[in-house]
């Protein structure tokens, strides 16, 4: 399904998830993907968070999310999928995979959510952005010619098919190896939601094959 057909989908399902208790109750914490997904991996058990530079929600779990990456254990990935449900979402996906492409994710992550959140610049427009980026030491023309690489923009419509196949309704939501979502709307807190997280890494941990 392409962006245009989704994009008929989005509204009626982001306006479910607003509300909706999921098969395990009214208070279930998380939900078993109804389509599990294949993990990147390997070994590792994988944690995938599914977000939106414009999302303040995204936003507000930035900082303990960022904490709790930082102490995960060695047998655990965290990676970042930029969520795609409307096309108006796509400038952010191509934000996110040109940082990836030049190196600056770590450096720049962060304050793209402090631009659109709290200086409220609009990123979401290009020559703004660019703007933005060169007023941050980026090379203007290396991040234009990454913006419109081949690479940024395949990987930009494959998290278009991602957010499809991990059912994401809303963000943030975080996938533990495949299998679980999660989400602070599910939870009810931050705290709540690592705390959920910590207990399906340890029951993906458990399910996996022991090594010999």
């Amino acid at each position: 399904m392409n962006v245009r057909k989704w994009l008929g989908l989005a509204g009626v399902l982001v306006a479910l998830a607003a509300g909706t208790a999921f098969a395990q109750g009214r208070n279930a914490t998380y939900k078993p993907l109804a389509k599990p997904q294949a993990v990147e991996s390997g070994d590792k058990i994988e944690v995938v968070e599914f977000f939106w530079y414009g999302c303040s929600h995204c936003f507000d779990l930035e900082p303990q999310l960022h904490k709790w990456v930082a102490r995960l254990p060695k047998d655990v990935e965290f990676r970042r999928i930029p969520a795609v449900p409307t096309e108006r979402w796509m400038a952010g996906a191509r934000t996110f995979y040109t940082l990836e492409a030049l190196g600056l994710l770590d450096r720049l992550h962060g304050e793209v959510f402090d631009a659109i959140h709290l200086s409220h610049v609009n990123l979401m427009d290009e020559k703004t952005q660019l703007d933005w980026m060169a007023g941050k030491g980026v090379d203007r023309a290396k991040y234009a010619d990454a913006w419109k690489s081949f690479s940024v923009q395949s990987k930009t419509r494959r998290a278009v098919q991602q957010t499809q196949a991990y059912d994401i309704s809303g963000v943030p939501t975080l996938v533990v190896d495949g299998k679980y979502q999660t989400s602070v709307s599910m939870t009810g807190s931050h705290e709540a939601l690592l705390k959920t997280l910590d207990e399906l890494i340890a029951r993906a941990r458990a399910e996996r094959p022991k090594k010999k």
